[in-house]
């Protein structure tokens, strides 16, 4: 009977836990996300403070649309609050992300001009609001990049005017950054940023823009190291969102942490996947596909390959989940040096290379090319080729940092369309000039690595050579921008093998046996590194 009644008032508590938790569900649902703590000063009532500071942390972590959505709310409780406003606008401008399309710029400057006009109760709010604005003003008569300057400008101004304002340091921290030269090599801009923003995550240590931006700061190979626990910090202080989840993933590929990239990378499309936010999903699967191929962990990454969600108009992540869909193939058949496959990918249907998102499509046409090219079919290269010349030239008119990408990308296939054509001493050369192009700029957020490094391309190049010295230099080179990479830990390995440099040889083997301790078992690299220490 014990046994009985026992059962009864277990399913009698498992049924009032459930009624409970369901009628908590209902209240749960309205509280905030865990998205760290923001406390940003307005004149607002005092009604929408909380909401108001969600939308913030919302907007810090790059979650637009829901901060778009948030300071709708806002202002739809409080008609007279301008700086819902002023967060509408801004959840319009992803700074370190695409520029705004045309549908943003038109939002974004309704927004900063109704805020304007209602009148700000202070000083402040309306340099907020102007500033801003300023960004949103002419864009049909000036280029992104100058009302971005503008832009950090006046964020410089409200900074020095109001400098107990930590709002105001963090979002000219944040322009700082959105605007650091890609081939500024002292890295200036970011270092600037990281002064201001490392003092104010002491004294804010759960507040998300700070350990974000810090990553984004140190997002190279100089600064990685010192970001590291920012990276490690950023997913406890915000994790509801995706992004959040994500973003140390970029410190630890800088660093060759493939582990823990991975485990980032897995949160973090799992969260997009929940919320239904394809393109930050997409953008976590690249980061965790370069990951996996990087630790031999092949089959993973090839099945990720085949089941990418589709990234629709409208979605905040638009740029960077069209970009994932195109450079996850792309990278993939390029570093398992399956050229056919490469070759062969198809291109998007109605491709324009006019279109806002037409850069995104660069590694497609870049894989192709060079899959053509490797496999000595010059006609089909030069065809693709014409494709990345058409793109290159609608970018460099628009003044976009891509265009430099696609250039290099284009010298690459150029070395190897004159290796199959015989004219190896061009070739190298060719291949020489890509290198030092990459040498000079720093990659793009929106991807992990470059699809083929061009250092990497001209150790292949000296190995096909019998230049093996040349080769372990060239390798070793890309080693210091991308620590880890699969690719270049094989091919210094091989070189210094070849050169007979024995110690420098078992160096890069190991290396590449410790970040592969769960990789395929039928790799042929990996046989081979386990010949060299005679565990065949």
């Amino acid at each position: 009977m014990r046994s009985v009644f026992a059962l009864f008032l277990a399913f009698l508590l498992s049924t009032t836990v459930r009624v409970e938790c369901a009628q908590q569900h209902d209240r749960v649902s309205a509280q905030p996300d865990r998205m760290g703590t923001v406390q940003f000063e307005t004149s607002c009532s005092p009604e929408v403070h909380d909401e108001f500071d969600l939308a913030v942390a919302t907007l810090h972590s790059f979650g637009y649309q829901k901060s778009a959505q948030l300071f709708a709310d806002v202002l739809s409780k409080d008609s007279a609050c301008s700086m819902a406003e002023w967060g509408i606008a801004m959840s319009h401008y992803r700074e370190l992300w695409d520029p705004p399309t045309g549908d943003d710029l038109r939002i974004g400057l309704e927004a900063a001009q109704k805020g304007l006009a209602m009148g700000p109760k202070t000083q402040r709010e309306r340099d907020y609001l102007g500033a801003i604005q300023g960004f949103y003003q002419n864009a049909d008569i000036e280029s992104h990049s100058v009302r971005a300057k503008r832009y950090e400008t006046a964020m410089e101004s409200l900074h020095s005017r109001y400098p107990q304002d930590t709002e105001a340091a963090i979002f000219y921290a944040l322009s700082l950054i959105a605007n650091a030269p890609l081939n500024d090599k002292t890295y200036a801009n970011q270092k600037r940023a990281t002064e201001i923003l490392k003092p104010i995550l002491l004294q804010q240590p759960e507040h998300p823009g700070l350990a974000h931006y810090i990553i984004h700061a140190d997002d190279n190979p100089v600064l990685a190291q010192e970001a590291l626990n920012a990276a490690q910090r950023y997913s406890q202080i915000a994790p509801d969102s995706p992004h959040a989840l994500h973003m140390p993933s970029h410190i630890f590929t800088r660093l060759g942490l493939w582990n823990e990239s991975i485990a980032s990378n897995l949160a973090s499309a799992a969260s997009a996947r929940k919320q239904k936010m394809a393109g930050d999903e997409l953008h976590a699967l690249d980061y965790l596909v370069y990951a996996y191929l990087q630790t031999g962990r092949v089959t993973e990454a090839r099945k990720l390959t085949q089941q990418l969600p589709v990234v629709e108009p409208g979605d905040a992540a638009r740029y960077a989940g069209l970009y994932a869909t195109a450079a996850i193939p792309a990278r993939y058949w390029i570093e398992r040096k399956q050229w056919s496959s490469a070759a062969a990918l198809p291109l998007p249907p109605q491709t324009s290379p006019g279109d806002a998102y037409a850069s995104t499509e660069a590694p497609l046409y870049f894989a192709r090319a060079l899959g053509a090219a490797r496999s000595a079919n010059i006609k089909a290269a030069q065809a693709d080729m014409q494709r990345q010349l058409l793109l290159h030239d609608i970018l460099t008119q628009r003044g976009d940092n891509e265009a430099d990408e696609v250039n290099i990308q284009m010298e690459i296939v150029i070395a190897w369309i004159k290796w199959a054509e015989g004219d190896h001493t061009a070739a190298l050369q060719e291949m020489r000039t890509a290198a030092a192009m990459e040498d000079a700029i720093e990659k793009s957020p929106v991807t992990p690595g470059s699809i083929a490094p061009a250092s990497e391309m001209l150790g292949d190049m000296l190995l096909l050579a019998e230049q093996p010295n040349l080769a372990l230099a060239a390798y070793e080179s890309a080693l210091k921008s991308a620590p880890g990479r699969f690719r270049a830990e094989y091919g210094a390995a091989v070189s210094a093998e070849q050169a007979g440099l024995r110690s420098t040889a078992e160096q890069h083997f190991r290396s590449l046996l410790m970040n592969c301790s769960h990789a395929d078992s039928d790799l042929p690299e990996l046989a081979q590194a386990n010949h060299f220490f005679g565990k065949d």
